[in-house]
């Protein structure tokens, strides 16, 4: 595989995690397109709010729920009502899954950090 392919790959690689409430969410970062259609669909002013725009990009991670295909919002009112849709469980378990903790560290390691 090229190194293009494999970063291409990557890119489309899809995750599956499991929100507060049971369902299955399918999720894949985002690439440059669809931001540029979530600004796009977000307009002018919203597209400058950092908050709602940080939420919206979770929400529109989503690619599908328990198996049923999501499809890419575009437009305002369709972003809303996909949030709305996830709610704070299914939000928090694609923000989790995007960018998880960093892994513990051993105690050696803690212990022996200041020396």
């Amino acid at each position: 595989m090229t190194p293009s392919a494999t970063i291409l790959a990557a890119a489309a690689a899809e995750k599956t995690v499991t929100d507060g409430q049971g369902r299955r969410l399918t999720l894949r970062r985002m690439t440059a397109l669809d931001r540029l259609r979530l600004f796009k669909a977000a307009g002018p002013v919203l597209a400058q709010n950092d908050r709602w725009l940080g939420m919206a990009m979770l929400a529109v991670s989503v690619t599908a729920i328990d198996d049923v295909p999501v499809p890419q919002p575009a437009s305002e009112q369709q972003i809303e009502a996909l949030v709305v849709r996830l709610g704070d469980a299914g939000i928090a378990a694609v923000a989790a899954a995007l960018d998880p903790a960093p892994p513990p560290r051993a105690p050696e390691t803690v212990a022996n950090a200041g020396n």
